[in-house]
């Protein structure tokens, strides 16, 4: 957990909402100089604070909408704080809570160095981040129908089709296997609709990928260079992960990654996986899905024995996992494509 701790003139919290922003103004000895519930305009935004430009830091939330904010601080060259919204949560959670209580505590927190600062990924690479995050529901949805097209069969009694349905050629004519008609129907309405998300998926695909080598080819290319991982997986850690320098040590991404597990303790007493959720979870799944397509490699999936041995079949995949996730930071870091060699000595 890191905390914003630079001192300024004003500070600026905001409890931010669709289309309502309450702004809570505060100075360096915790006075009060401004309460205002106002649009979520910009201009409107621009007016309010004119008076407290002078050495001014703005926060809020990390909720759905801090986009905007965010650019809008950046183009005005305001400092802007996102705070991290589990953090907070344990720090200022109280019984009382409104929009106008909510902002004087966020400005509160930055005031006294207490804000839990979570990262602003920038404009230029955020939408193209958020169009592969979007990818996975095309993709989940035509799972979920080429399962309810085998759950069909089992329900009818009926053989299920000797070839894998993932690909066009072999879903011609599995309608027919059904005689009632309303059920033949359901089948080819599936069917029809995973056609169609077959087009969405490749087109997205492929404009992910010329958008990402326009973007950061470098580091696509040295995330390739993992025995086992395509573009899509190349892509989810990249954009995930942004600029690796944000990282101080390679335990601080194995952290943010939920790479590692979560402890409590008290008085020499450990309990529970507390906080297991906080880090990133899409980045998670890319370097666990990588981790276990690195096993097709044979000396890899030897590798994979020993670990089994040593430390059970239940922690294996997970020390596999986080050895990757090392091997990510460091390739990331210095610029140098997976060392095959280096991964299975270390």
């Amino acid at each position: 957990m890191r905390f914003y701790t630079k001192p300024h003139k004003h500070y600026c919290g905001i409890d931010l909402h669709a289309r309502t922003m309450f702004v809570c103004i505060v100075d360096q000895q915790g006075n009060v100089l401004l309460q205002r519930n106002i649009p979520t305009q910009p201009d409107e935004f621009r007016r309010l604070i004119e008076a407290f430009r002078e050495d001014l830091v703005v926060s809020a939330e990390c909720v759905f909408c801090w986009y905007w904010l965010a650019d809008f601080c950046a183009a005005e060259g305001i400092p802007f704080v996102l705070g991290h919204a589990l953090y907070m949560r344990a720090i200022h959670g109280a019984k009382a809570k409104n929009d106008r209580i909510d902002a004087f505590k966020i400005a509160s927190l930055l005031r006294g160095g207490n804000m839990p600062v979570s990262y602003v990924y920038p404009a230029a690479m955020r939408a193209t981040r958020d169009l592969l995050r979007r990818r996975l529901y095309p993709v989940r949805e035509r799972g979920f129908l080429l399962a309810h097209v085998q759950n069909t069969h089992h329900q009818n009694n009926l053989p299920t089709p000797g070839a894998s349905l993932q690909w066009r050629s072999n879903r011609e004519g599995v309608a027919e296997h059904f005689t009632d008609e309303c059920v033949r129907r359901t089948v080819e309405v599936d069917l029809n609709v995973v056609s169609h998300l077959d087009v969405v998926i490749r087109e997205l695909e492929l404009f992910l990928t010329n958008t990402t080598k326009e973007q950061d080819a470098e580091s696509f290319h040295l995330l390739r260079s993992i025995p086992g991982v395509g573009k899509i997986l190349a892509m989810s850690i990249l954009y995930e992960v942004h600029d690796i320098a944000r990282f101080p040590t390679v335990q601080d991404f194995a952290s943010y990654a939920r790479l590692i597990r979560c402890s409590r303790e008290s008085a020499g007493k450990r309990s529970g996986t507390s906080g297991s959720k906080i880090g990133n979870a899409h980045l998670k799944w890319a370097i666990s899905e990588a981790a276990v397509l690195m096993l097709r490699h044979g000396d890899v999936e030897k590798l994979q024995n020993r670990l089994r041995r040593k430390h059970g079949k239940g922690k294996a995949m997970g020390v596999l996992t986080h050895k990757l996730g090392r091997s990510i930071y460091y390739m990331l870091l210095r610029k140098k494509p997976f060392d095959l060699e280096r991964f299975l000595a270390a």
